[in-house]
């Protein structure tokens, strides 16, 4: 297996998460207004983000998924994470997902990422779609995946079941032509 790819922009470095950021993904995501849209509940105790951690970095291991960790090139803490799930080798896509401290929100961080992330995914998994699902009233995330070149496509109803009740999904996408002409 490859290393542990580092990628960075401007102001961000996305690495691979550690056993001691679990202190800082406990942080945001034991608050409600990050996991409200989240399909997962918010966290009551520091072993859920260091499970968390362990369930990323072993799909890596298995060539199933890749999750890095926000930073700031000066500053070495998580402030969020940001990667591909769901991958599908035979079909040439993958689903991203992403999450941010509140205090890092607003501040055009996310959509540098996301940019970065998605160039990888095209340039060096090999990737021909890139697909976001997302809650309808999320209008920061829609906002956020419009701003960075992918496509609304339509709602599908009741399509996930999350936190006790089936859940509305937007999904959104991205293709590798699409991004090569922006």
């Amino acid at each position: 297996m490859k290393p542990f790819p580092v990628l960075e922009t401007e102001r961000i470095t996305l690495r691979q998460l550690r056993q001691e950021d679990a202190v800082e993904v406990f942080n945001y995501f034991s608050k409600d207004e990050v996991t409200e849209y989240y399909d997962l509940e918010s966290f009551i105790e520091l072993k859920q983000a260091a499970e968390l951690i362990s369930s990323w970095n072993d799909r890596y291991t298995k060539l199933e998924g890749i999750r890095w960790g926000i930073t700031y090139s000066a500053a070495d803490q998580v402030i969020g994470t940001c990667g591909f799930h769901n991958w599908s080798k035979e079909h040439f896509k993958a689903e991203i997902g992403y999450e941010l401290a509140p205090e890092h929100w607003r501040k055009g961080i996310m959509a540098e990422v996301v940019e970065r992330v998605v160039q990888y995914g095209f340039e060096e998994l090999g990737l021909r779609r890139i697909e976001a699902f997302v809650d309808p009233d999320h209008m920061a995330s829609r906002k956020l995946l419009e701003k960075t070149g992918f496509t609304e496509e339509g709602i599908l109803r009741d399509c996930f079941y999350e936190k006790g009740r089936f859940v509305d999904a937007v999904v959104f996408s991205i293709l590798r032509k699409e991004h090569e002409a922006q």
